[in-house]
C-alpha cells in the first residue's frame, strides 16, 4: 500500500512533470507558428498548411507497430531523452533555415516530419514510462496533474505564438519550441529513479508486433476506444489543420489575434482533466469517460458559425466545449489502458492502437485541406463536426454504456 504523499512532492515526478509541460507549451507555440509561417512567410496554399499537420502524424502509419516492440524492449526513459534531442535539433533547423535564406516550404515539411518520427517513439516511451514512476493506485491523479498543466500551456501557446510572431516574425515561435524539447532533456536527465529492466527477448519483432494486434482485436473494450478515436482523431484534425486558415482569411483576424482566439479557445483543457476526476468520483470512470465525448462533439458544431469580431465569441465556446471534453476523456482513457493491459506488451498494444487512432489523423488533415479548397473552409468545418458525431455514436452502441466503471485489469490478461 503506498503512502499518500502528494505527488508534488515527488522529485522525480516533478522532474518529468516539469519537463513535459514546457515541451508541451513549446509544441503548441509551434502548432500556431508553423501553418503562420508557412502563410505568412511562405504564402502557402490552405492544402500546404494542412499538408504541415498530415507530414507531422503520418509517421503514426508507418513506424508506430515495430516502435511498439522496440519501445518495450528498452528502457523508456532513454528512448525519451533521445526523441526530445532529436526534436530539438529538427525544429531548430528552422530558424536557421530562415536566417541563412534555405527555407522553403519542403524544408518546413521535413523538420514537422522529423519532429513526427521522434514523438511516435516519445509517445510510446512516456506512456509507458509513468507505471515506472508512480504507484498504480496513483496513476489517474498523475495523469489529471500531467494532462492539467499540458493543457494549461497548450492554452498559453497559440496566444504566445501570436505574440511572438507579431514581435519577431513567426518563425521565432518555431525556435522557442526547440528550446523548450532542450529543457525538456535537462529534467529527464536529472531524475533518479531507475525503471526496471526490460527482459531479453528472443521472439522475433514481427511476432511481437502481432501479439499487440491479437490482444487489441480480442478485446471489446479496446476495439471500441480505438474505433471511436479513429472517427474522432479524423474529424479533430481535419477540422485544426485548417482552423488557422479560417481565422485569418475568412474572419479577417491578424496574427496576435489568431493566437489569442485559439488560446481562449483551448482554456477548457484546463478545466478538462479535474472534471474527469470529479466526475470519475461521482459517476463512475466508464460515465465519467461517455459524459466528457458526450460535451466535446455538439460543442464542435459552433465553431463554424463564428464570425468576424464579437461573432468571434462562438469559435471560443466551440473550442473550449471540445477541448474540456477531449482533455477529460483522454485522461480517463490513457489511465484505464495503463492499469488494463500488461506492462511488457503495453508498448505493443498501445502501438496497435496508435496505428489506427493516430493514422486518420494525417487523412483528416489532408482531408480538410482538399476539401477547404473544394467546399470552402466553413463549410468544411461543418463536415467534420459532423464526423466527430459519428465517433460519439460509436461509443453510446458500445459496452461501456452498460458500466459504471472501465473493467479491471485482472479481464485484460489474455492469453500471449
Amino acid at each position: 500500500m503506498s503512502t499518500r504523499v502528494s505527488l508534488r512532492r515527488d522529485r522525480d515526478f516533478r522532474l518529468v512533470w516539469t519537463g513535459e509541460t514546457i515541451s508541451t507549451l513549446g509544441s503548441a507555440v509551434a502548432g500556431t507558428a508553423l501553418p503562420l509561417t508557412a502563410l505568412l512567410v511562405l504564402h502557402a496554399t490552405t492544402f500546404e498548411v494542412a499538408a504541415l499537420s498530415a507530414v507531422a502524424w503520418a509517421p503514426w502509419l508507418v513506424v508506430a507497430l515495430p516502435a511498439g516492440a522496440w519501445v518495450d524492449r528498452w528502457r523508456k526513459r532513454r528512448v525519451m531523452l533521445v526523441c526530445n534531442v532529436v526534436s530539438a535539433l529538427a525544429f531548430a533547423a528552422v530558424p536557421v533555415a530562415y536566417v541563412t535564406g534555405l527555407l522553403s516550404m519542403p524544408f518546413l515539411l521535413a523538420a514537422a516530419l522529423v519532429g513526427g518520427v521522434a514523438k511516435v517513439f516519445f509517445s510510446l516511451a512516456y506512456r509507458g514510462y509513468l507505471p515506472a514512476l508512480v504507484p498504480k493506485d496513483r496513476l489517474l491523479e498523475a495523469n489529471v496533474k500531467l494532462q492539467g498543466s499540458e493543457s494549461a500551456a497548450q492554452v498559453a501557446g497559440p496566444g504566445l505564438a501570436g505574440v511572438l510572431a507579431a514581435a519577431a516574425g513567426p518563425v521565432t515561435g518555431v525556435l522557442a519550441n526547440a528550446v523548450s524539447f532542450a529543457i525538456s532533456v535537462l529534467c529527464l536527465h536529472r531524475v533518479r529513479k531507475e525503471e526496471p529492466r526490460p527482459e531479453p527477448r528472443k521472439t522475433r519483432l514481427r511476432t511481437e508486433i502481432a501479439e499487440g494486434l491479437r490482444f487489441l482485436a480480442k478485446d471489446p473494450y479496446l476495439r471500441t476506444l480505438v474505433a471511436a478515436a479513429a472517427i474522432a482523431n479524423l474529424a479533430l484534425d481535419g477540422y485544426a489543420a485548417i482552423q488557422v486558415v479560417f481565422l485569418v482569411d475568412d474572419l479577417h483576424t491578424g496574427a496576435t489575434a489568431t493566437g489569442v482566439v485559439l488560446a481562449l479557445a483551448e482554456a477548457g483543457g484546463v478545466a478538462g482533466a479535474p472534471l474527469a476526476a470529479r466526475l470519475a468520483r461521482k459517476a463512475g470512470t466508464a460515465r465519467a469517460f461517455l459524459l466528457c465525448e458526450g460535451l466535446a462533439a455538439p460543442a464542435m458544431l459552433l465553431g463554424p458559425f463564428a464570425a468576424p469580431r464579437a461573432g468571434l465569441v462562438l469559435f471560443i465556446l466551440s473550442g473550449t466545449g471540445v477541448a474540456a471534453g477531449i482533455v477529460g476523456s483522454n485522461v480517463l482513457a490513457g489511465t484505464f489502458r495503463q492499469e488494463y493491459c500488461p506492462p511488457g506488451r503495453y508498448g505493443r498494444i498501445t502501438a496497435s492502437s496508435a496505428v489506427v487512432n493516430y493514422g486518420t489523423i494525417p487523412l483528416g488533415a489532408l482531408l480538410g485541406g482538399v476539401l477547404g479548397e473544394a467546399l470552402g473552409v466553413r463549410e468544411t468545418l461543418f463536415a467534420m463536426a459532423a464526423v466527430q458525431l459519428g465517433s460519439l455514436t460509436v461509443l453510446l452502441t458500445s459496452p461501456l454504456r452498460r458500466h459504471r466503471d472501465f473493467p479491471a485489469a485482472a479481464a485484460a490478461q489474455q492469453p500471449g
